[in-house]
């Protein structure tokens, strides 16, 4: 059943408080029922911006490396549904002055029929494509999986038939909670595979990375350096901060791509 607007509206009042409700799961009990109920089945993987791949010299071709936005491209090829939310519901929330307010999610598959007509609209493949290279020229971050929390507030079911591609900016996306949720359900939040972020000797400890960049918390200060830890998505972020050219960003093996496409296609039926 499509969400109404005024339960929409209740969403955005309380987004400011989504920490709070975030730390909360790790309470035991709590924790379970909300992993449940809003993330049962989830994976949703960060891919990091064209730009900040870096290309490996012995690349016959650097023309024929891996881009992440291929993955957006290919599943909005592959959908036979696709809708563009008029506004972000995260920036609006948080009341964003940095990026763009209208530039919302894609959602893909047959659930996108039952989401309220007030909140955006159905697109074309080639409309869809257009709005996701938008999101890239205005710096955000594609995240996008199968999340069943987005199935819960718009109504969409069954959520196996609802792709969710976010399009993040630093300062309000909805996984900046990562490091706030319980590790059961902040595990679903994952980086794409062959993704590498490492910082190299160039890296003369202006701090510039660790003034609110990382929203994992994953660049951390050691020995008067930065050190990428575990925690990190690999949205490339600090890489592009960086002034030194001190972090680079590769992907690993030349079949990043399609297995990227391979962990998240069983989790949905796009049609």
């Amino acid at each position: 059943m499509a969400r109404p607007l005024w339960f929409v509206n209740i969403l955005k009042w309380l987004y400011p408080s989504r920490r709070i409700f975030a730390k909360m799961t790790r309470l035991p009990v709590i924790g379970q029922v909300v992993d449940y109920l809003f993330f049962r089945k989830d994976e949703i993987i960060y891919l990091p911006k064209d730009n900040t791949v870096a290309v490996q010299e012995n690349l016959e071709d650097p023309t024929s490396m891996v881009l992440p936005s291929q993955v957006v491209d290919h599943f909005i090829q592959q959908a036979t549904h696709h809708w563009i939310m008029d506004f972000c519901i995260c920036r609006e929330g948080e009341g964003c002055r940095d990026y763009p307010h209208d530039l919302g999610c894609i959602f893909l598959g047959e659930s996108v029929t039952k989401i309220n007509s007030d909140l955006g609209r159905r697109v074309t493949k080639e409309e869809a494509l257009q709005h996701a290279r938008r999101c890239r020229e205005a710096g955000l971050v594609h995240t996008i999986g199968r999340n069943r929390l987005d199935a819960v507030w718009l109504g969409a079911f069954p959520s196996r038939k609802l792709m969710t591609i976010c399009n993040c900016c630093p300062c309000c996306c909805l996984w900046g909670l990562v490091p706030h949720l319980s590790p059961t359900i902040g595990d679903k939040i994952t980086k794409m595979p062959g993704v590498q972020v490492s910082v190299n000797e160039r890296c003369t400890g202006c701090g510039e990375c660790l003034n609110g960049i990382c929203a994992m918390e994953a660049v951390e200060w050691k020995d008067g350096k930065a050190v990428i830890n575990g925690a990190c998505r690999g949205c490339g972020r600090c890489v592009e901060i960086c002034p030194q050219d001190a972090i680079h960003l590769t992907i690993q093996g030349s079949q990043s791509l399609e297995n990227t496409v391979t962990r998240i296609s069983p989790l949905l039926d796009l049609g």
